[in-house]
């Protein structure tokens, strides 16, 4: 039972499929902890949908958005901030609990804050005030309570730079059954001889702007590569809304790459994959845990590139910031160099000093990501904890 008797109530916003996904495993082990029906009111997709929540509005509003967007739609936005905030002290909730989606859901969280302070505030997913505009983290304490890591190194960053306290609660990639299945089979397969033909992830992004920036220079990667007289295969993972994008321009390529649009072929690849060149993001978390050598890389666009002097992080590589070390190398813009490419991966996809490097590295990114409890449980102890404070 919670600290008040009675069905637990939880408010909670989750824009993104990850953040919906978060919600729903905190929502589940809230159920095991509190001993207790969790009745849900706020913002979340189709998974805490499936856990009894009936939306306010549809959480795609609210999904990817970044400055651009708020300031695009910003009247709509603030009326949605106003009627969330509303709905949600109406509903008198035990905690509200926002995740991600910080432009949004933090602005919630602020006008909630100062309807009816006696709601304890939870953020899950901390923003990266370690990587740039440092000065979110002190904004946010006076009407957050806690924020839920998905980093080890998170919680000391938001004491250093005065935020709420942060718990780390693990990261779900940790623990996701595929990627387990794809480390398994690189730390228990032997080694391939060095005439072995090689299998090369290509991951050149998701969004239309990435992938347009970065095909060309994989494609140039390839051919090098092939003039270089390698023998390899191209598994490309991607997603639908740019298959066509992919289709059309590795057409010309010396080598033809297996286009992957299935989840399942997805992981099957990672498990193969003797080496992969990908577009720096979360992807890079999913190649390490899944043990694949890695060059990462990126272009930004000129928005982008005039941000740059606000970026505080010395890596944006997430294993290299989970290992405190280079773990993975990253060539951003004019450094997108192909024959350079070319040549750091036929060190990676054979038995070779670098990749030895890099397989030490993922294994300290692996331990370090360990957590005692699984993460939707940690996360629930902190809420309970709140809502006993507060009763």
């Amino acid at each position: 039972m919670n600290a008040k008797g009675g069905a637990l109530k939880l408010a909670i916003i989750a824009g993104e499929e990850s953040g919906d996904l978060l919600g729903a495993d905190l929502v589940k082990a809230l159920r095991v902890e509190s001993d207790a029906e969790v009745e849900l009111t706020g913002v979340g997709g189709r998974n805490l949908m499936a856990l009894g929540l009936e939306p306010i509005f549809n959480a795609e509003e609210i999904a990817l958005m970044g400055v651009s967007a708020i300031l695009r739609d910003l009247p709509r936005l603030l009326r949605r901030i106003g009627q969330t905030a509303q709905a949600i002290v109406k509903a008198k909730p035990d905690c509200l609990v926002t995740i991600d989606s910080p432009e949004f859901s933090l602005r919630v969280a602020k006008k909630v804050r100062a309807l009816d302070p006696s709601i304890p505030i939870i953020h899950y997913v901390c923003p990266s005030v370690w990587a740039w505009r440092p000065g979110r983290a002190i904004a946010m304490r006076p009407h957050v309570d806690e924020i839920l890591c998905l980093l080890p190194f998170e919680p000391a960053e938001l004491e250093r730079l005065k935020g709420p306290p942060g718990t780390f609660v693990g990261h779900r990639l940790a623990t996701d059954p595929d990627i387990l299945a794809a480390a398994s089979a690189h730390l228990s397969g032997p080694a391939k001889p060095a005439y072995a033909q090689r299998e090369l992830l290509l991951l050149p992004g998701s969004r239309r702007g990435e992938v347009s920036r970065l095909l060309e220079p994989f494609g140039e990667t390839v051919r090098h590569l092939h003039e270089a007289g390698h023998d390899f295969r191209l598994l490309m993972p991607t997603v639908p809304h740019v298959a066509p994008m992919v289709e059309a321009a590795v057409k010309d390529w010396p080598v033809q790459p297996e286009i992957i649009l299935e989840p399942a072929r997805k992981w099957a690849a990672f498990a193969e994959a003797d080496a992969a060149l990908a577009c720096s993001g979360t992807v890079s978390l999913e190649l390490a845990l899944s043990r694949v050598p890695t060059i990462l890389c990126y272009k930004t666009d000129f928005v982008a590139r005039a941000l740059i002097p606000l970026i505080t992080v010395w890596s944006a590589a997430l294993p290299n910031l989970i290992a405190g070390w280079p773990v993975v190398p990253e060539h951003f813009n004019q450094y997108v160099r192909p024959s350079y490419l070319a040549r750091q991966l036929t060190g990676l996809w054979a038995d070779k000093p670098p990749r030895a490097a890099q397989m030490d590295g993922f294994q300290q990114v692996a331990d370090a990501l360990e957590t005692p409890r699984p993460s939707g449980q940690i996360a629930a102890e902190v809420v309970m904890r709140h809502i006993a404070g507060a009763a």
